[in-house]
């Protein structure tokens, strides 16, 4: 061990106490490694040891040392073997989680649990070896490789619902739920929510994964644009974080904020954001939402594209708030465009880029798309630089109708054909 010294330490109470009672960090973490040195199996030093080992992966986690934590694992095999299996699970859980603390180490988390799965695989330790393959599978999920996480989420769902593991069933069904709504497979998506919801009534569940059922249930109806039924289940997925104070309690605030938004109620945006709970949360992800409800307010593009420079991280890098507003943009463009157009028949495009204030290039691609989605009927005189709008083509009423007792004598015509028929025969 890099960290350890030659020498070991008694695995007693008062060694641990030694160590909280160092003068640095580093002193703790050697004093700890030489506690975890000592050959002693009796049942207090193995106590000893489990309070060292946690102690040691809080002092690595604070000093960022996220390969240490990765050789502990390893180094600490032999003592597996000596306590209970449910121990080892939490241990070994422990470490994975303090892991995570530490920011930028994705591919680092990714080949621990790899190693992890060999070593339960070859020591027979299925509880842990698939509770490792889930948080293996969020992690690949996270990374985008989602070849890699379906692969292995199928076989793990197979070998959990066989023996009935239904805590367990409830997490690997709302991951399968965000692989396929990432891969852009709704159906699907829904139907491993469904399954989650299913194992979860059957059980008790922490109120934090009830509370990402909620928010993945919002996800999926945001995405059918059932925008109402969204808000609710953010708002219980909210509620839930909130009281447990967990991050993820911003990020329901957020998508609530964009429900409004897109069911055309900005004005409640603020409301929201000056209750008592909204204030709790007062930050650049409020301030992003709140900027954008502002802009559609004021049916301004201007103040649209600022906020989405301004926020850059808060709104584009977000895939779910950006894949809505990219739509309400759009929707907005399109409204401003169409409101500025109808009273021309020909118009420069210049001077439409200028009253909307935004680039020429811009608005040419948009009106030409307009034009192909039949949003308005007109054509672009691209050498003159030039919008001309064609009034709508008026259909004469009388058309339709002779149409249809065209229709309605060729039926006649029919039926007494078949009746003749008949007669003749």
């Amino acid at each position: 061990m890099s960290s350890m010294e030659s020498s070991c330490l008694p695995a007693t109470t008062e060694s641990i106490a030694k160590a909280q009672e160092a003068k640095d960090a580093s002193e703790s973490i050697s004093i700890l490694y030489r506690v975890l040195q000592d050959p002693s199996s009796s049942a207090e030093a193995l106590r000893t040891k489990e309070l060292a080992i946690t102690n040691l992966t809080n002092y690595l986690t604070k000093e960022n040392r996220a390969e240490e934590l990765r050789n502990l694992l390893t180094q600490l095999r032999p003592f597996f073997s000596l306590i209970p299996k449910a121990k080892t699970a939490k241990i070994v859980r422990g470490i994975i989680d303090a892991v995570a603390k530490i920011i930028g180490t994705s591919e680092l988390q990714i080949s621990l649990c790899k190693e992890m799965v060999e070593w339960t695989h070859a020591e027979k330790r299925t509880f842990l070896r698939q509770r490792v393959e889930a948080r293996l599978a969020a992690l690949l999920l996270e990374n985008q490789e989602y070849t890699d996480a379906l692969t292995l989420l199928t076989d793990l769902i197979k070998e959990v619902r066989r023996l009935d593991d239904k805590l367990l069933l409830v997490d690997i069904d709302l991951l399968e739920s965000k692989l396929h709504f990432s891969l852009r497979n709704l159906p699907k998506a829904k139907a491993s929510l469904t399954a989650a919801r299913t194992a979860a009534n059957a059980i008790y569940v922490p109120p934090a994964q009830q509370g990402t059922i909620d928010m993945q249930s919002g996800i999926l109806h945001a995405e059918e644009k059932d925008y109402k039924t969204a808000y609710s289940y953010f708002f219980e997925a909210f509620e839930a974080f909130s009281a447990l104070e967990d991050p993820k309690a911003i990020f329901s605030l957020k998508y609530m904020l964009l429900c409004k938004i897109m069911v055309n109620q900005a004005d409640d945006v603020a409301g929201i954001i000056s209750s008592k709970a909204g204030l709790k949360y007062l930050g650049p992800d409020v301030d992003a939402m709140k900027a954008v409800a502002d802009a559609y307010s004021k049916r301004s593009l201007k103040y649209f594209e600022t906020a989405l420079r301004d926020y850059k991280s808060q709104l584009e890098e977000d895939p779910i708030v950006h894949r809505h507003l990219s739509s309400l943009y759009d929707t907005l463009l399109e409204q401003n465009l169409c409101r500025l157009i109808e009273p021309y028949a020909r118009v420069e495009i210049a001077h439409i880029a200028e009253m909307i204030e935004l680039p020429v290039d811009h608005v040419e691609k948009k009106l030409s798309q307009m034009i192909l989605d039949k949003k308005f009927a007109g054509n672009l005189d691209q050498g003159a630089g030039c919008l001309i709008i064609f009034e709508d083509p008026k259909t004469e009423a009388i058309f339709p109708a002779t149409l249809e007792t065209i229709s309605n004598v060729g039926k006649v015509v029919d039926s007494l054909y078949m009746r003749s028929a008949k007669i003749m025969a």
